[in-house]
């Protein structure tokens, strides 16, 4: 024998109800099955709604219960097609409406809503839909669940009399027909026989009790959604069923936030040890969730997250409190003789405070009351008047496997806190299946996706990504990222999601992730947007794994960094300007990056895609020192003396650059010098030398009227510089040398300057836009370790870039 239950969404259209039919008819061929129902969705909200109005002597109570007369006649009129059937429910549905009008009536004529009377309302839901339902389902035999569903008055409570109860359910099935319909919810209270409940998604305790009772061989849940999910779906869109759970998991999870079953249902099926399965009515091939005493097979640490927003902590704190017995007594005992529950506890060691979290719209009364329990203590200043902090959110993360496991609650807070989020209070029970804290509001959506991802949850770790500058390089790493997207989800189980990208002048945003084939019209299509906006739009995104990408040379963007940086974006920087600018602001975002445990790469900063400074912190970290560089670290200047030959004068080599896309679109940037002695800085500071900009020696290439004109006329006047250019190149070669642009840091000296090396120089044979870099240190003093390779182009410094966006992703 099983026991079904069909919840509100189960009972609440045409097509659900017909659902359930074929569900029980289909079970009803292999057992005896006793069907429990909760009242058409939404009605028992509705009868409540009409008391209130009927209460208030305002007229529209009639309206709302004719409203509730067509529904109820309009189910039957849709799925009853028996016309003597259809004539017998409609006699017991409206005798049960004009009982139910009555009751209404006298609550507006005397203004009086009782308990009593209260309770009796809300009885009529499930008094119908169960009628209709046992109506529905031919052979079915309708029982009312008053007569052996029996309840006692404790703590001003309804509360189940389990004995007599199981006494009564035994009784009423001694005969047990084939298909038996039960209405959900409603009870009797024993002594007066006036109608009582068993509280909102009653339904649930009423189908485990009779099951509990009858020693079913399953309890079934029918609902609208496949089962326990792993989190709250319309939060995490990587949610999924769970597919097993314990007892304590599933009781875990149900208190703290997740509605799928009524968390009193569990108890008495536990103890028969009586399996419950989660089903959904509209999906009833989805094999659901089953609950049951033991998960086999079962590796995962943490089974599910739930959560519970509108929360408020009220810290009872005073010196008077440590090592006086009593104090938390008085406290609970307060809160629950005024109907105030206490869904978390956290006390510190010392005693002098115990923090406990309510529902927010618990908190006043819960504060008043405390005050006002304490008022002697808090006059004297024993204790101080209680603290209530509204606005927060408790989240739970729930698992057996969590029981002697080490570092659980370590990767709890060390994911939260890389993420930016504080935690206010904890607390975990020596069970330890369940570790309970409480967090701002505002974090509660990042911190059960960050939760989610790092306990491998999700079926991807997803990364975050917003991309500042869609021009060559960001255009380039986009291309990337599109072309790699799905094996990297296949191979790695990463997601790389690009939830924000944005151009000079545009921005769009998408939590979801922005189509990859589509971004260029959106932009078009977007709202102008300024640095400003751009960091404003991305810290109210609050969006968890996140990193911000800048593939720009603005220096407003740069100057977000240390923003993004405090609120725990990481940042990936093709952007040289702020590694290079004034040693504090380089040191602070460093530093800031350290704190919050993010990462500030920029390792394409200097020489695209090479791992040049990675290198250089893999020496330092190993106890190297840095004790001197020498480097060709623009490919720009390197093509241009390479492509120097007697049929290619200087003018026409530097034109050459830029055609190639080698060169800035204002080659005079990279014949100033400036990007190399920006690069220098860089590689400097990184080997742990403090540099500013004005620190390095600059020989210039060119005279600097060339600087001062405007580019059309830095063009016409470029070739004036042919003869001389040639007049040495010939020289040169006549000597065995060639020429090269190289930045030296010596000991912390630094300088970048044209030199000339002969065949034996590892610089001589340097081909093309290549970088070459020599570092001299204490371990490769006698022979400098050499790192050479393409150091320009759009396409090797967006790897570069993607290389550091994954060295991020395999954290």
């Amino acid at each position: 024998m099983k026991v079904l239950k069909f919840g509100g969404t189960s009972v609440g259209s045409v097509k659900s109800i017909l659902s359930l039919k074929k569900i029980v008819e289909n079970e009803a061929r292999q057992q005896s099955v006793i069907v429990v129902v909760s009242a058409l969705g939404g009605i028992t909200d509705k009868l409540l709604y009409t008391a209130q109005l009927a209460l208030n002597g305002d007229q529209g109570w009639k309206t709302e219960f004719d409203a509730m007369v067509d529904r109820h006649h309009q189910m039957i009129d849709a799925i009853i097609s028996d016309p003597s059937s259809r004539e017998n429910l409609f006699n017991v549905v409206d005798s049960l409406l004009d009982q139910l009008k009555s009751i209404y009536f006298g609550v507006y004529l005397i203004h009086d809503l009782s308990e009593k009377t209260q309770d009796a309302i809300v009885s009529y839901g499930e008094r119908l839909s169960s009628n209709i339902v046992a109506t529905l389902i031919r052979g079915a035999r309708w029982f009312d669940s008053r007569t052996f569903i029996k309840t006692e008055r404790v703590n001003e409570k309804h509360t189940l009399d389990s004995e007599l109860t199981y006494r009564l359910v035994k009784k009423t099935f001694s005969d047990l027909p084939h298909i038996s319909l039960v209405p959900g919810f409603i009870s009797r209270d024993k002594t007066t026989e006036r109608t009582t409940n068993l509280g909102r998604g009653g339904s649930d305790y009423t189908a485990a009790i009779i099951a509990a009772a009858l020693d079913a061989e399953c309890l079934e849940i029918w609902t609208d959604v496949d089962g326990f999910m792993t989190a709250d779906p319309k939060v995490i869109k990587t949610a999924y069923t769970i597919n097993e759970l314990s007892y304590i998991e599933a009781m875990e999870l149900c208190n703290f936030g997740a509605k799928v079953v009524y968390p009193p249902t569990i108890y008495p099926v536990c103890v028969k040890n009586i399996p419950i399965k989660v089903k959904n009515t509209f999906n009833p091939t989805n094999p659901g969730t089953v609950i049951k005493q033991k998960v086999e097979n079962d590796r995962k640490p943490i089974k599910g997250i739930s959560s519970i927003s509108g929360t408020t902590l009220i810290t009872v704190t005073g010196l008077s409190m440590v090592g006086v017995r009593g104090v938390n007594r008085r406290i609970f005992t307060t809160l629950a003789a005024n109907g105030i529950s206490v869904f978390m506890v956290s006390q510190a060691s010392s005693e002098n405070s115990t923090s406990i979290g309510v529902r927010d719209q618990d908190a006043e009364r819960a504060v008043e009351v405390l005050n006002r329990e304490y008022e002697k203590e808090i006059e004297t200043g024993a204790m101080f008047p209680m603290h209530a902090e509204s606005g927060l959110a408790t989240i739970a993360i729930v698992g057996e496997n969590m029981k002697h496991t080490p570092g659980i609650a370590g990767k709890l807070f060390g994911t939260l806190g890389r993420s930016g989020i504080s935690v206010i209070a904890c607390a975990q029970g020596a069970s330890e299946t369940n570790i309970s804290f409480v967090v701002e509001g505002t974090s509660l959506r990042k911190s059960l996706n960050v939760l989610h991802d790092s306990f491998f949850l999700s079926e991807y770790k997803v990364l975050n990504l917003f991309i500042c500058g869609v021009g060559t390089v960001g255009g380039k790493l986009i291309e990337q990222i599109k072309s790699q997207y799905d094996e990297l989800k296949e191979r790695s189980r990463l997601k790389l999601n690009i939830v924000g990208i944005a151009s000079s002048q545009k921005a769009v945003f998408d939590r979801d992730g922005i189509d990859f084939n589509n971004y260029r019209a959106l932009l078009d299509q977007a709202e102008t947007s300024t640095p400003e906006k751009l960091k404003a739009n991305i810290l109210k995104m609050n969006i968890f794994n996140s990193v911000f990408v800048d593939c720009t040379a603005s220096k407003e963007i740069a100057g977000l960094y240390q923003d993004f940086l405090e609120h725990n974006i990481s940042i990936i920087a093709a952007n040289k300007i702020a590694a290079s600018s004034e040693y504090e602001k380089y040191a602070r975002l460093k530093q800031t990056a350290l704190k919050r445990g993010v990462l500030f790469r920029f390792e394409t900063n200097v020489g695209a895609g090479l791992p040049i400074i990675g290198t250089i912190n893999d020496l330092k970290h190993s106890g190297d020192k840095i004790l001197k560089i020498e480097a060709i670290l623009s490919g720009t200047l390197n093509f241009i003396f390479n492509a120097l030959s007697q049929g290619v004068p200087f003018s026409e080599a530097v034109r050459q650059a830029k055609e190639q896309g080698y060169s800035e679109p204002d080659p005079r940037i990279d014949l100033s010098g400036t990007d190399v002695v920006r690069k220098l800085v860089i590689l400097s500071r990184e080997a742990g030398y403090r540099v500013e900009l004005s620190d390095v020696e600059k020989n210039m290439l060119i005279p600097a009227a060339f600087f001062a004109s405007t580019l059309e006329e830095f063009w016409k006047r470029l070739p004036t510089l042919d003869k001389e250019f040639e007049e040495k190149r010939l020289k040169l070669e006549a000597e065995g040398k060639r020429w090269r642009f190289v930045a030296t840091m010596d000991h912390g000296r630094t300088s970048v300057a044209l030199k000339t090396v002969d065949s034996e120089h590892p610089f001589y044979n340097l081909e093309g836009s290549n970088n070459i870099v020599l570092l001299t240190t204490e371990r490769y003093k006698e022979y400098p370790m050499q790192i050479q390779g393409y150091g320009a182009g759009a396409s090797v410094t967006a790897a570069g870039v993607f290389a550091n966006i994954m060295s991020i992703a395999n954290i």
